[in-house]
C-alpha cells in the first residue's frame, strides 16, 4: 500500500511538472500587441503583417489599445516616437531616427519589445522589419536594439498604362483608361499583390505613366466633350483610382500620375479641329485653358496624388514655351485645384528633365511653388554603367544642386529585355553612383523588361503568361534594398542573396551562391556591349536582337547618340577610334572594344558554368529555374555573337585605312562564327520567348525597323544576318576579281512630283543660293538631287518661327529635307527618337543620303524624307535652319549612301560591303 502511494505521488508530481512546463511554454508563445487608440492606417497595416508573421511562427496573438499600463506577459508596444508612453520606453532621444525611420528594442525592458517610428511610415517599416526577422528565425528576437532609416527620400516603381502597339487613329502614348485597353487596371487582387510587394520592399512611391490620363479620370465643366470614355467606364475609373490611391496610402506609398505635354484628348482635338499632339505647335490658348482646368479638376478629386510632368517630346524641345507652359499652365492648374478645396498644402510636382532645359525651368518655377522635385534618366533608356561621367553627369549634378530632391529614373532597359537580370552587385554600385557621382537621393524604377506589356513578361510558357511581379522579383528587391541602404558590406550581401536564392530554389547556400554568380556574370554583358558597340541608349535599339555590320562600322549613319559614349560608360574608345589608333600605332585609352570582346566572352562562359553547377541541387520551382538557366545560355550566345561580329568589324575598319582586301578576308571567319552563335540564340528563344522587345512600333529602328509588330524575334532577324554575310562574301569576291565586278549602277536622278505649293522655289544646282536672306550657295551636290525644285526659305524666319510648308498632291509623295550636320542651336536638329516619339511618324528618322550637299561656310547636309499621303498636306518643322530640297513621288528610289561632300573632307562609307 505504501509503495502504491509512493507511485501515485510520483505520478502526480510528473503530471504537475508536465502541465506546468506546458503552460509556461504556452505562455511564452502568447504575444499581446499594444497600440495607442486611433492610430494611422499605415500602423494598422504594419500590425497586420506582424501578426501574420507571429502566427506563422506558432505564436498566439491578441491586440489591444494602451490604457495607461502595459499588460503582463510578452508584449510588443507599437507607436510613434512622439507619443508620451513611447517616449518613456524609448529613453535617450539623442539617437532617434529621422523620416521613415524606426527603433526596434527590448533592451532594458522586461517581457516587452518596442517598435517606435519617427512617423507613421516609420512605424510601418518597423513592423515589417520585425516580421521579416520572425519569418527568418521562427521566433521573436532576443536582445535586439535596432535603429534604422532609409537613405533615399523617394523609392518608387513605375507602371506604364501603355501598350506595345499604337491604337488605331491615335498617336504615341495615347491610351484611354478602359477595360478593353487595360483589363489588368481593374483587377483589385492584382493591385493588392503589387502594393504588398512594394511595401515589403520598403518602396514609398508608385508612378503611373500615360500621355493624357485626365480625360479618363476627370470631367472639366467648360469642356464636357473632352472625356474619352463612356459613363460606365468613367465610374469604374473613379472607383478603381480612388481604391488604388487609398490602398497605396495605407502602405506608405505615394501615388504619382505622369503625363506628357502637350497632348489633348481625341474628342477635344476633333471638336476644335486640332491635332492631339503636335511637337512643332506653339502654345494655343484653348489648349492651355483646357490643360489647366483638367489639372485643377484632377487635384480637386485626388489631392494626395502627385504629378509627374514631361515637358519635352510632345512639345518643341528646349525653349521659352517649356518655361511658360510649366509656370503659366501646370502650376496654376494645381493651385486652382487647391484653391477650390480651400487647401494651402501643395501636392508634390516632379519635373522630368527630358527634352527640356530643366535647370532653367526650375529657376522660374521655384518662386511659384515650393514642393518640387526633379527627375532624369540614370543611363538613358538602358542600363549601361555605374561609372557615369561627362555632360550627362554634369546635368544630374546641376539638378541635384538646385535645392530640391533629384530623382534617378532607371528607364525602359531596352538593352536588357527580355532576359532575366539579377546582378545585385551591379545594381548596388549603380545606386552608390546615384549618390556619389550624381548627388541624387531618390529612385524611380522601371520594370526590368516588357515595360510596354505590363503586367506580363515575354516568356512563352505555352499557357498562362508569367507576371513581371513574380518573374523579376530579384530586380525589384535589389534596387529597393540598396535604395534603403547602398553602403551594405559586399561580403554580407553575397551571403544574403545566396540565402534568398537557396530558399527560392530549394538548394543549399553554396549552390544559391552559384546562382548569384550566374546573375553577376551575365549582368555585365548587356551593359558592356551597348556602351561600347551600340547606336543609342534609347529604346529605338533592341540590343538582344543583335546589330548589323553596317551599324558597327558606320554607326554615325544611323543617328549615333553621342551621350552613350561620352557619358554612359567608363572612359574608353569607340570602334572607329580604336581602329584609327591601331592604324596609327597610337596608345589606347580606357575601356576598348577589344577589352569588352574578351570580357563578355569570359562572362558568358562563367555564367553558364555557374548555373550548371547549381542545376543538380535545385528542388523547388524547377520550371522557373529552367527558364533562368536558358537565359544564361542566351546571354552566352548573345555575348559571343556580338564579340565575334565586333572582331569582324575591326578588320573591316582596318580596311578603311589599308584598302587591302586581305583585311576583309580576315573578317569573314569571325562573321561566320558570329552568325553561328546567333543561330544558337534563335534555337534557345524560338520556343521560350514571344518577342524580344515590348515596344512594337515604327519607333524601333535598330537593328531593323519594327513596324507593325514585325522583326521582334530572333528567328525573324536570322535571314537578315545571313544575307549580310552572303553579300559580304560576294563583295569581297568582286573586289578580288575586277573583271567580274558588277557594273556600277546608273545614278538615278530624282524627279519632281506634280505638287502645288505657294512658297518660292529654286532649282537645286551648284551655285544656287539656298536661303532667301543669305548668300550661302551650293558648292557640290549629290547627283541624285541635281535639278530638283527646292523651296527657298528665310533662314532668319526658320530660326525664329520654324518651318511650315503647305501643298497639295494627287499621289503620295516624299519631301526631301536637308538637315545640317551640326549641334549648334541655329540649325534644326535631325529627327531623334531618344527625345521625340513622333520622330518617325513620316518615315523621317533615318538618313537617306549623308553628306549630300556641300555649302561653303556651313556644315554638311544630310537628307531625310517625309512621306505624305495624297491630298492637302502640311510639313511642319521646329525652329532652326534646314533645307527643303524637293518633293518626289513616294515610290521614288532615294538611295541610302554617303555622298562624302563635306568641308571637313570625305568620309569613307563602308556600308556597301554588306548590301
Amino acid at each position: 500500500m505504501k509503495m502504491s502511494n509512493r507511485y501515485l505521488l510520483l505520478l502526480f508530481t510528473l503530471i504537475f511538472c508536465f502541465y506546468s512546463t506546458s503552460d509556461a511554454q504556452n505562455q511564452s508563445k502568447k504575444v499581446i500587441i499594444v497600440t495607442l487608440p486611433q492610430h494611422h492606417a499605415r500602423i494598422s497595416y504594419g500590425i497586420q503583417k506582424l501578426t501574420l508573421a507571429l502566427q506563422h511562427a506558432g505564436y498566439s496573438v491578441t491586440e489591444q489599445s494602451y490604457k495607461g499600463v502595459l499588460p503582463s506577459g510578452n508584449t510588443i508596444f507599437v507607436g510613434l516616437l512622439t507619443d508620451a508612453p513611447v517616449k518613456k520606453l524609448a529613453g535617450d532621444a539623442s539617437n532617434r531616427p529621422g523620416k521613415e525611420g524606426f527603433i526596434i528594442s527590448n533592451i532594458g525592458l522586461k517581457n516587452e519589445l518596442l517598435i517606435a517610428g519617427a512617423d507613421n511610415s516609420g512605424v510601418l517599416y518597423g513592423c515589417l522589419e520585425l516580421a521579416d526577422r520572425i519569418a527568418l528565425n521562427k521566433k521573436l528576437p532576443v536582445n535586439i536594439n535596432l535603429h534604422d532609416q532609409p537613405e533615399m527620400v523617394l523609392r518608387g516603381t513605375c507602371i506604364g498604362v501603355q501598350k506595345p502597339a499604337l491604337l488605331p487613329g491615335r498617336g504615341t502614348y495615347e491610351y484611354p483608361y478602359t477595360p478593353q485597353n487595360f483589363p489588368w487596371f481593374y483587377d483589385k487582387a492584382l493591385w493588392i499583390r503589387y502594393l504588398d510587394s512594394l511595401a515589403h520592399n520598403r518602396m514609398n512611391s508608385l508612378y503611373l505613366w500615360n500621355g493624357h490620363p485626365f480625360a479618363s479620370l476627370v470631367r472639366v465643366k467648360e469642356y464636357p466633350y473632352a472625356v474619352e470614355v463612356d459613363d460606365a467606364t468613367f465610374k469604374k475609373n473613379e472607383e478603381i483610382y480612388s481604391f488604388l490611391a487609398d490602398e497605396a496610402d495605407k502602405r506608405g506609398i505615394w501615388l504619382i500620375q505622369g503625363f506628357y505635354n502637350i497632348i489633348v484628348s481625341k474628342p477635344f482635338a476633333e471638336k476644335n479641329n486640332l491635332k492631339t499632339q503636335d511637337r512643332n505647335r506653339h502654345i494655343v490658348p484653348i489648349i492651355a485653358d483646357y490643360t489647366r482646368k483638367s489639372i485643377a479638376a484632377f487635384v480637386q478629386k485626388y489631392p494626395h496624388v502627385g504629378l509627374l510632368v514631361t515637358l519635352g517630346e510632345a512639345m518643341e524641345g528646349v525653349g521659352q514655351d517649356d518655361i511658360d507652359w510649366f509656370t503659366q499652365t501646370i502650376i496654376p492648374g494645381v493651385k486652382d485645384g487647391l484653391k477650390a478645396l480651400g487647401r494651402t498644402d501643395e501636392p508634390p510636382i516632379v519635373l522630368r528633365a527630358h527634352d527640356t532645359d530643366a535647370p532653367a525651368v526650375m529657376k522660374y518655377a521655384k518662386p511659384l511653388y515650393s514642393n518640387l522635385y526633379t527627375e532624369a534618366k540614370y543611363n538613358g533608356e538602358a542600363l549601361t554603367t555605374y561609372e557615369p561621367h561627362g555632360p550627362w553627369a554634369d546635368l544630374h549634378r546641376t539638378l541635384s544642386s538646385i535645392g530640391t530632391v533629384q530623382i534617378e529614373n532607371v528607364h525602359i532597359m531596352a538593352n536588357l529585355e527580355p532576359f532575366r537580370y539579377g546582378s545585385a552587385d551591379f545594381i548596388q554600385k549603380c545606386v552608390q553612383a546615384m549618390h556619389q557621382v550624381y548627388g541624387a537621393n531618390a529612385l524611380h524604377l522601371y520594370p526590368q523588361a516588357s515595360y510596354w506589356d505590363w503586367p506580363y513578361t515575354a516568356d512563352n510558357t505555352g499557357g498562362e503568361r508569367l507576371l513581371q511581379l513574380d518573374r523579376d522579383w530579384i530586380w525589384y528587391k535589389a534596387w529597393s534594398r540598396y535604395a534603403w541602404d547602398s553602403k551594405r558590406d559586399r561580403a554580407g550581401e553575397i551571403s544574403y542573396w545566396a540565402k534568398q536564392l537557396a530558399d527560392k530554389y530549394g538548394c543549399d547556400e553554396a549552390h544559391g551562391e552559384a546562382i548569384l554568380k550566374a546573375y553577376g556574370q551575365s549582368g555585365n554583358i548587356s551593359p558592356e556591349l551597348l556602351r561600347r558597340f551600340g547606336i543609342t541608349d534609347g529604346n529605338r535599339q533592341t540590343m538582344t536582337l543583335g546589330m548589323l555590320m553596317s551599324q558597327l562600322v558606320n554607326p554615325e549613319k544611323y543617328g549615333l547618340f553621342s551621350l552613350l559614349y561620352n557619358s554612359e560608360g567608363p572612359v574608353g574608345e569607340m570602334m572607329s577610334e580604336y581602329a584609327e589608333r591601331e592604324w596609327k600605332h597610337q596608345p589606347h585609352t580606357g575601356e576598348t572594344p577589344v577589352k569588352v570582346i574578351d570580357s563578355v566572352i569570359l562572362q558568358g562562359k562563367k555564367a553558364v558554368e555557374a548555373i550548371n553547377e547549381a542545376s543538380a541541387k535545385v528542388t523547388k520551382d524547377k520550371a522557373e529555374f529552367d527558364r533562368l538557366k536558358n537565359d544564361m545560355y542566351c546571354y552566352n550566345a548573345m555575348a559571343n555573337n556580338y564579340a565575334y561580329k565586333a572582331k569582324a568589324a575591326l578588320w573591316v575598319l582596318r580596311y578603311k585605312y589599308s584598302d587591302n582586301v586581305a583585311d576583309l578576308e580576315k573578317a569573314l571567319p569571325e562573321l561566320q562564327t558570329s552568325l553561328d552563335y546567333y543561330k544558337q540564340l534563335v534555337k534557345l528563344t524560338e520556343n521560350t520567348y514571344l518577342y524580344a522587345n515590348s515596344m512594337q512600333t515604327k519607333q524601333r529602328k535598330i537593328p531593323v525597323g519594327g513596324n507593325d509588330a514585325k522583326m521582334k524575334t530572333w528567328a525573324e532577324l536570322l535571314p537578315v544576318y545571313q544575307k549580310e554575310l552572303d553579300n559580304f562574301k560576294r563583295n569581297i569576291d568582286s573586289l578580288k576579281s575586277p573583271q567580274t565586278q558588277q557594273k556600277q549602277k546608273e545614278v538615278m536622278v530624282l524627279k519632281d512630283a506634280p505638287v502645288k505649293f505657294e512658297n518660292s522655289s529654286y532649282q537645286v544646282n551648284a551655285g544656287e543660293m539656298v536661303f532667301a536672306d543669305t548668300s550661302a550657295a551650293i558648292k557640290n551636290i549629290a547627283k541624285e538631287l541635281v535639278g530638283l525644285k527646292g523651296v527657298k526659305l528665310s533662314k532668319a524666319d526658320q530660326q525664329k518661327n520654324g518651318t511650315t510648308i503647305s501643298f497639295k498632291n494627287d499621289k503620295p509623295v516624299k519631301v526631301l529635307v536637308g538637315f545640317f550636320n551640326s549641334k549648334m542651336p541655329q540649325y534644326l536638329p535631325e529627327p531623334q527618337l531618344e527625345t521625340d516619339a513622333s520622330a518617325n511618324d513620316y518615315g523621317q528618322a533615318d538618313i537617306k543620303i549623308a553628306n549630300a550637299i556641300q555649302i561653303d561656310g556651313l556644315p554638311p547636309v544630310n537628307i531625310h524624307t517625309y512621306t505624305f499621303k495624297a491630298g492637302s498636306n502640311t510639313l511642319t518643322l521646329g525652329k532652326g535652319a534646314a533645307l527643303v530640297l524637293g518633293i518626289v513621288e513616294a515610290d521614288a528610289n532615294v538611295p541610302v549612301y554617303d555622298a562624302g561632300l563635306s568641308n571637313e573632307g570625305n568620309i569613307k562609307d563602308l556600308r556597301w560591303l554588306f548590301n
